[in-house]
């Protein structure tokens, strides 16, 4: 399920995710997806940085993955 965030690069589906914390911060991961049914393969990176909107979690989590797939 894509989420409204999803940015579709290439083969990857990259789809960053936040969490709000219970300090009223709010912390940041990204899923990086490849292949389809039996022969997907899904890649979820946590960060350890805490933000203190869900934006700027949002902007980081996609900026790491995109960065992931230029590296990769």
């Amino acid at each position: 399920m894509q989420n409204k965030h999803s940015i579709e690069v290439g083969k990857y589906l990259v789809s960053p995710m936040i969490k709000p914390q219970s300090d009223g911060s709010f912390a940041a991961s990204v899923s990086i997806r490849s292949g389809q049914g039996m022969a997907s393969h899904d890649r979820v990176m946590r960060f350890t940085p805490s933000f203190h909107s869900p934006r700027a979690a949002i902007r980081y989590a996609t900026a790491e993955g995109l960065a992931w797939i230029q590296a990769h």
